[in-house]
């Protein structure tokens, strides 16, 4: 008998509750102790903390991607400042490879992440997970991994990987990853529809958006932060990271024309040079990346929101999380017009560029703050709980 035959074969011991559903969840290129870090807040940190809470879930392997051996080895002290919250029920796995760089050639990729399902499939009998469904957010995982022993594998894509600058080097990996996931059947649950386009799955398949943790966003506004304090008003606000799908110049053309509307700018700065031309402009502020109190305190205390991306293939395929924050927040937004961007709200005002804001800004200026009951509704509607369930559903089949 093969191993695949023996792992197809094999019966759990383990016994799960009517109802429910045993789940292996791998992260991407990230660990549960960086999703710590960063507050929980990018979708696969909310969907792992949804599934942990789901009363649909039975037993849980959380499976970090590989890293170096000796850097394994060392978490027990280099993230105990991290502690993942394990349980009698709930798993923390950290594969270990004796390499640091990921593979990128195709086959050495699929010789990877064979190594990485066996690890996979070597806790699930640890931990007597029965007939368990596999959701990843990984697109290697999705398409190279083999997954004999998982009931249904879901691939949950937040990004058109095959479009992130930052990862060149991986598109052939990508690419072959959708094709794979394609000619599989796996499901995929996509952030847009234009990522569902990509990857063509002929499997289950459906569009969930990004959402918002309505119990960050029901509290009473907090104060401004200090630093937020001495910009003065009208502030227009943009949070992210600010690399190259920020549209420098069209921020740059609308901050010349409105030197009255002060645009600031948060997040991680990757490249310094890149918004070098930004640095001149007096109506131009830029802040490094805040933690969620912040943020949040941040965006209760501005006037205006915005979405001011260069138009990339990249773009064209996000639903943006900081628009359902900056709606959550109450704020009007200013944003090119993209597919995943139209008909979420009417306070949304779309142009075709960034330097074209100027056009709309007086009329979403004069909209001002949403109406109270109407943000209170805008955020229950649009809640990661409400998100997660259908992801969830979609996982194990139901």
């Amino acid at each position: 008998m093969t191993e695949t035959e023996s792992r197809i074969g094999r019966t759990a011991v383990g016994s799960t509750a009517e109802g429910t559903d045993d789940f292996v969840f791998t992260f991407s290129f990230e660990t549960y102790a960086d999703a710590v870090r960063r507050g929980m807040m990018r979708p696969p940190d909310r969907i792992v903390s949804s599934l942990m809470r789901s009363p649909n879930v039975g037993r849980m392997v959380v499976a970090n991607p590989f890293r170096w051996l000796p850097r394994v080895t060392m978490s027990p002290v280099l993230d105990r400042d991290a502690r993942f919250p394990a349980s009698d029920r709930i798993w923390l796995h950290s594969p270990a490879r004796r390499r640091r760089a990921d593979r990128l050639d195709p086959p050495d990729v699929a010789a990877e992440y064979a190594a990485y399902d066996a690890s996979l499939w070597r806790e699930v009998q640890r931990r007597e997970l029965a007939d368990p469904v596999a959701l990843t957010c990984n697109p290697l995982v999705a398409g190279f991994s083999p997954f004999d022993w998982a009931r249904q594998v879901t691939f949950f894509a937040r990004d058109d990987w095959l479009s992130s600058p930052g990862r060149s080097d991986y598109w052939p990996a990508f690419r072959e990853a959708y094709r794979r996931i394609s000619a599989s059947g796996r499901g995929v649950v996509a952030v847009s529809a234009q990522i569902l386009e990509r990857i063509e799955p002929t499997g289950p398949h459906e569009v969930v958006a990004n959402g918002v943790e309505p119990a960050e966003w029901l509290q009473a506004p907090p104060p401004e932060p200090d630093w937020l304090a001495r910009v003065p008003r009208s502030r227009a606000v943009y949070v992210g990271t600010l690399d190259s799908r920020l549209d420098v110049e069209g921020i740059a053309d609308f901050a010349r024309v409105r030197p009255d509307v002060h645009t600031v700018l948060v997040g991680p700065l990757p490249d310094a040079s890149y918004i070098a031309p930004l640095r001149a402009l007096a109506n131009v502020h830029v802040h490094g990346s805040v933690g969620r109190a912040e943020l949040i305190a941040t965006l209760r205390n501005c006037d205006l929101a915005l979405v001011s991306h260069r138009r990339t293939a990249l773009t064209e395929a996000m639903s943006p999380l900081k628009l359902y924050e900056y709606l959550a927040a109450g704020l009007p937004v200013l944003s090119i017009d993209l597919p995943p961007v139209r008909d979420i709200s009417d306070r949304v005002w779309l142009t075709p560029a960034v330097s074209d804001f100027i056009d709309v800004v007086d009329a979403a200026l004069q909209a001002g703050p949403a109406d109270e009951a109407a943000r209170v509704a805008f955020v229950e509607a649009n809640s990661w709980t409400a998100r997660h369930e259908r992801i969830i559903a979609l996982a194990r089949g139901v």
